[in-house]
């Protein structure tokens, strides 16, 4: 009786905004829903629609396509949590109405002898990305592997392009055309690399060169168009690069002073790519992406060099960019000219992306708290949310309502009647 009656208040709506891949259909941490909860409490079981189990550590977000959501994790083998456990590396499939698990299929089988991982970070930290019936995995040095959405068959698998990580894997996959695309920052030879989306195979890799001692970085790439031409923006250690997302062949990059550990995924408006550049210092940059060959000295238009964060991609609503640090303080400045409205105190430390949604900003913090903010010049909090678990995963929206990954649930939060 109760999935009947979830069935009939979460019908399953061809129409509505899916979530195929990190930071949703805009790639850029915005969602065009409307009606999301600006309060929910699990103490008083205030618009918690939901909540489930998941087995194993994995800071991947969630996917959603129709009813169904996607996700990676790493379960240590046997209850072994100790940090040199085997690993079943995992993609997994849930119904959106109840959370219900549709399958669960290991991709692959991590030994003892695997690079250790960050303590804020895990062995399964990549987003899938969802295109045309397939899902495709990711993590990191250890694989990728194409599912078919519908029943988790695996179609490809390779492990054909490990190296040598540091703090283990991070950034995410992108699908451009029939490529597979991923950022390969590893402790030496830093490469990007576009595999066949339907075999699997190798198709370009392109060395990243530049001048940082630290050579590891976390950044996922971005497509955008500009002047009808296809760009893949690329965030490295002391570089950014924009590729020909076809052939791999660089267009433009515009280099900066020590940046390493580079993990917000670029952001694309007003005709410019935002970005930080890292560790140990980050520098929010604000970068013409209309240039070729060395842009460093023409193209720059301005930077941000307090309170910029390590972790979180920023977000841009309308003529203003917004970022937090991951102290929790957070920044609104004009896009255009980098003119700073305000640095606030926000949220605690904090490793998740900002979501643009609904008209308003909502950040999760490192220890589960969400935070809402009204956008807008000057600094508003509206809402406070404790979910009293430990949260590193950025949110994903599902028609009206949120997901959220906690170290050991999967919430849905939504103004319906709590369950």
């Amino acid at each position: 009786m109760r999935w009947l009656f979830l069935s009939l208040i979460f019908p399953c709506m061809a129409s509505a905004e899916d979530w195929p891949e990190f930071r949703g259909p805009t790639h850029q941490g915005q969602s065009a829903a409307t009606g999301l909860p600006v309060e929910w409490s699990p103490t008083v079981r205030k618009n918690i629609l939901w909540k489930v189990p998941l087995q194993g550590i994995g800071w991947s977000s969630p996917v959603v396509i129709g009813d169904r959501i996607y996700l990676t994790t790493a379960v240590p083998v046997g209850g072994d949590e100790k940090p040199d456990a085997e690993r079943s590396l995992r993609a997994l499939c849930l119904q959106t109405v109840d959370g219900k698990v549709i399958w669960d299929v290991e991709i692959f089988h991590q030994g003892k002898d695997a690079p250790s991982v960050h303590k804020k970070n895990s062995h399964a930290s990549p987003t899938p990305v969802y295109n045309d019936g397939k899902i495709y995995v990711h993590f990191g040095h250890q694989g990728s592997a194409c599912l078919n959405a519908m029943d988790g068959s695996v179609a490809w698998k390779t492990q054909s392009l490990a190296y040598k990580p540091v703090h283990g894997n991070g950034g995410s996959p992108v699908i451009e055309g029939d490529l597979f695309i991923y950022s390969a920052d590893a402790e030496a030879n830093p490469a990007v690399i576009a595999l066949d989306k339907n075999t699997g195979a190798q198709r370009w890799k392109f060395d990243r060169v530049s001048d940082a001692k630290n050579k590891f970085s976390f950044s996922t790439p971005l497509v955008i168009e500009v002047n009808g031409q296809r760009q893949l923006i690329s965030a490295g250690s002391g570089v950014v690069n924009a590729l020909d997302p076809q052939t791999g062949n660089e267009i433009w990059k515009a280099r900066y002073d020590q940046g390493y550990s580079v993990v917000p995924r670029p952001l694309y408006a007003h005709g410019m790519i935002y970005l930080s550049t890292g560790y140990n210092k980050p520098v929010a940059l604000a970068i013409r992406a209309d240039g070729q060959g060395d842009v460093t000295d023409t193209h720059m238009v301005w930077k941000i060099e307090k309170l910029v964060p390590h972790n979180p991609s920023m977000v841009v609503v309308g003529d203003e960019i917004y970022f937090v640090a991951d102290n929790g303080v957070l920044t609104c400045a004009d896009a255009k000219t980098g003119q700073i409205h305000y640095q606030e105190r926000c949220t605690g430390p904090i490793s998740a992306s900002i979501l643009a949604a609904d008209g308003r900003l909502y950040l999760q913090d490192e220890k589960g708290l969400g935070v809402v903010v009204q956008p807008g010049k000057t600094f508003r909090i509206l809402a406070k949310n404790d979910l009293a678990e430990r949260s590193l995963a950025s949110y994903a929206v599902v028609e009206d309502d949120f997901l959220i990954r906690t170290e050991g649930h999967l919430w849905r939060i939504g103004q319906k009647i709590g369950l």
